[in-house]
């Protein structure tokens, strides 16, 4: 059986990653299926946000198992697409508030197994990375521009470990954004097809 493809994109807040979403699933249509945000599913659904330690821990493990179901969900509702997903199961390390070690062993995992699950991954750098301003109508969004430039950059250290990492920076013009975006799934998409002769 042909394998799934399975993309990420990420980056820190303020990057363009919800509006270049929007504009891939035009673009490709029937070709994709968008897994969307567990964190904004979660937080648009009633749980608040906390700066209390236990309590951000119990958050990031249930985003954790939330994005691997929702992955699953797309996966076979959608088995001939091309899955993108906002955001992935290495995103909440950035968040988390202890060490990576401690991190891996509440969700039960390591970072193998979940850096394997994705076959590249699409860094969208926020905007605050190079003092611009990244507010917006995204109502569970609260990052200051200075924490956003701190997440991106712990974002970047983790995901920049994939062996097929884009990174997409700040400084680009937006629409340059989503064309690298578009590009870079229809080259994953050949690279894909060459290695299983299609």
């Amino acid at each position: 059986m042909k394998k799934q493809l399975k993309v990420v994109v990420t980056g820190g807040p303020g990057g363009g990653k919800t509006t270049a979403l929007d504009l891939f699933r035009r673009e490709l249509c029937d070709q994709l299926a968008i897994v969307p945000e567990a964190a904004t599913v979660l937080f648009s659904g009633g749980i608040t946000r906390s700066s209390n330690e236990p309590v951000l821990k119990n958050v990031q493990k249930a985003i954790f198992s939330l994005q691997q179901n929702l992955e699953d969900i797309q996966k076979n509702k959608y088995p001939n697409r091309l899955l993108v997903c906002d955001r992935g199961t290495l995103d909440g390390l950035a968040y988390w508030p202890g060490t990576e070690e401690n991190f891996f062993q509440e969700v039960n995992s390591n970072f193998e197994n979940e850096i394997v699950r994705y076959d590249a991954v699409i860094f969208f750098e926020s905007a605050a990375a190079s003092g611009h301003d990244i507010s917006s109508n995204n109502p569970v969004r609260n990052e200051t521009s200075k924490q956003a430039a701190e997440l991106d950059q712990k974002l970047q250290d983790i995901w920049s470990r994939h062996p097929h990492y884009y990174f997409v920076g700040s400084s680009e013009s937006f629409v340059r954004k989503i064309m690298f975006g578009i590009m870079t799934i229809e080259n994953v998409i050949n690279r894909h097809n060459k290695e299983n002769g299609n």
